[in-house]
């Protein structure tokens, strides 16, 4: 089956993290995202795509906390109560200098671009030597790629072994993997209480997990993931309305 990539509008985004589902989807990604950087102190981390529902843990504790935003999808301000940290470029044309950030969150994006290994060049360039990456993709064997009443049922998806490919094949090395959103989407109050536990206690079917998460590093022996100098485009907007 072909799945053309496509970008989830910004605002649809909004509307699905400010529901039930996506309330449940936010706490039981974070968790895992967490669990694979559970100490960010003295880094700079920038969240690629739509990534604020994950950032706020890292508010205080990373040096720096920054969202760009593709321009086919939008931006959106973040986080309310302070100044904005969110901007809007191309996502193959990031608004950074080369080896200038440590920790990339890219959510909602591999499976939106149409130009991926552009992408994910312009995220080897800004990495820092020795940088991380977490990658978070609908997994192609789940319930939730099927829906698109929901940000995950839009895009390619992927299962393990294509993301672990892709990021190798783009000069990143694999280094852990996980899984999320076993319990498929709803917005049953009784069933959206037991989501936690249904994710602890049900390993059997993390297979059909709603999405896959890999932290990859940067391989920094292929100098060729540098792009030409050029100035970079980027534009800070503060527009109405976000996801807390």
């Amino acid at each position: 089956m072909s799945y053309p990539a496509m970008w989830t509008d910004v605002v649809d985004l909004r509307d699905f993290y400010e529901s039930s589902s996506g309330q449940m989807a936010k706490r039981l990604i974070r968790i895992k995202v967490r669990g694979l950087w559970p100490d960010v102190s003295g880094q700079r981390l920038l969240g690629l795509g739509f990534a604020i529902p994950y950032l706020r843990p890292f508010l205080g504790e990373a040096e720096r906390v920054i969202a760009i935003m593709p321009a086919s999808q939008g931006v959106l301000a973040w986080p309310p109560e302070g100044p904005n940290l969110t901007a809007l470029a191309e996502e193959t044309d990031l608004p950074l200098p080369d080896r200038s950030i440590d920790r990339i969150l890219l959510v909602h994006a591999v499976e939106s671009t149409e130009q991926t290994r552009s992408m994910l060049r312009e995220i080897w360039r800004v990495l820092t030597d020795g940088g991380r990456l977490i990658v978070v993709v609908p997994n192609r064997r789940s319930i939730w790629a099927g829906l698109e009443r929901t940000p995950f049922g839009n895009g390619r998806p992927f299962t393990h072994s294509q993301l672990n490919r892709l990021l190798r094949e783009n000069l990143f090395a694999p280094l852990q993997k996980t899984e999320a959103l076993i319990m498929p989407p709803t917005n049953s109050r009784p069933l959206l209480r037991l989501a936690p536990t249904f994710e602890r206690t049900s390993r059997l079917f993390k297979t059909f997990a709603g999405v896959n998460i890999v932290e990859a590093s940067k391989q920094i022996y292929a100098a060729s993931g540098l792009r030409d100098s050029r100035p970079a485009r980027g534009y800070i907007v503060m527009p109405q309305g976000l996801p807390q």
